[in-house]
């Protein structure tokens, strides 16, 4: 990043805060097991995605949980499992698609709280842990596949599921894919390659393979990229967790801002919102925050809002 001028401060602010009512102080069985603990600040949430009436689904990976926040930053309880949610995207027949690492692809019933598993395994096997989702504007869903995948098992994989209902693996020996974001024409998939500290760049091909998948941008420091969005510009924004920091990079993948927390380092998440789009919605999943901050570009019209 040092071959650009540096990148301008855009500062945050909170606009809302995970109420003392639903701050966990035990820990979950499976994390004790694992030799943790509790999480410190009581949850650890992910998935920021808008329905059309503005509120915003928030997921808490340790306690199986899914939460609203209303346009007046209201928090409400919509479900909770025996699960670990962590994607959350909206159909635009308002299906709630979750990427659960426990479970697999589920379905939320945002009415009742119901989940139900739509995809639980590919060829006959698990998978090793999905991670983020996205839409594409036929209805076609990519999500990533992650587990405990590194550098030194280089074994994570991206998926599609076509609005037909067939599922395909497109990329594999990915060390870590975490969020993911397609371009405006859709014939590029980028993925944040979390333990690579990286962004890769997916060339989709006409019918759907992809070819000469490569590196797009390289950071350095925190835990590599997390959560991504993607601008009218073509412009990618991404969270970088432990630098506490949104990077937005334009399409050429020269950094023009960074977004500052004003909260906690781990930022992970992040989603374009409000009547303009012009304001981003940052998670700070330790603490507990949803912050924003005011944008110069719109984020790109998502498939649920088509």
């Amino acid at each position: 990043m040092s071959l650009f001028a540096p990148p301008q401060i855009i500062e945050t602010e909170v606009f809302a805060e995970l109420p003392d009512k639903y701050r966990r102080r035990d820990a979950p069985a499976e994390r004790i097991a694992a030799g943790k603990g509790a999480v410190p600040g009581g949850c650890f949430l992910e998935g920021p995605s808008f329905d059309r009436a503005g509120n915003l689904y928030l997921t808490d990976i340790p306690y199986g949980r899914i939460f609203r926040v209303s346009p007046e930053a209201r928090w409400e309880l919509v479900a909770e499992y025996d699960g670990e949610p962590n994607g959350l995207k909206i159909h635009k027949d308002s299906r709630i698609f979750v990427t659960d690492h426990k479970r697999g692809v589920m379905l939320l019933d945002a009415k009742s709280g119901g989940i139900t598993p739509l995809l639980e395994r590919y060829h006959t096997e698990g998978f090793k842990g999905v991670n983020d989702l996205v839409f594409a504007e036929n209805g076609d869903l990519y999500f990533t596949d992650q587990g405990q995948s590194g550098l030194q098992d280089p074994s994570g994989c991206v998926y599609r599921y076509t609005a037909g209902g067939r599922l395909e693996c497109i990329a594999d020996n990915i060390p870590s894919p975490n969020g993911l974001v397609l371009n405006r024409k859709e014939d590029v998939l980028y993925v944040a390659v979390t333990r690579a500290n990286a962004v890769w760049r997916l060339p989709l091909l006409p019918d759907g393979t992809v070819s000469r998948m490569g590196v797009f941008i390289h950071l350095s420091g925190g835990r590599g990229p997390d959560g991504m969005a993607i601008d009218e510009a073509d412009g990618l924004a991404v969270a970088h967790p432990e630098m506490g920091a949104v990077w937005i990079f334009n399409a050429r993948g020269e950094p023009l801002y960074r977004v500052q927390s004003c909260r906690s380092e781990m930022v992970t998440n992040l989603a374009y919102g409000g009547a303009d789009r012009r304001t981003l919605y940052i998670v700070d999943s330790l603490g507990g925050f949803v912050l924003t901050a005011r944008v110069p570009t719109a984020g790109r019209v998502m498939y649920s809002h088509l």
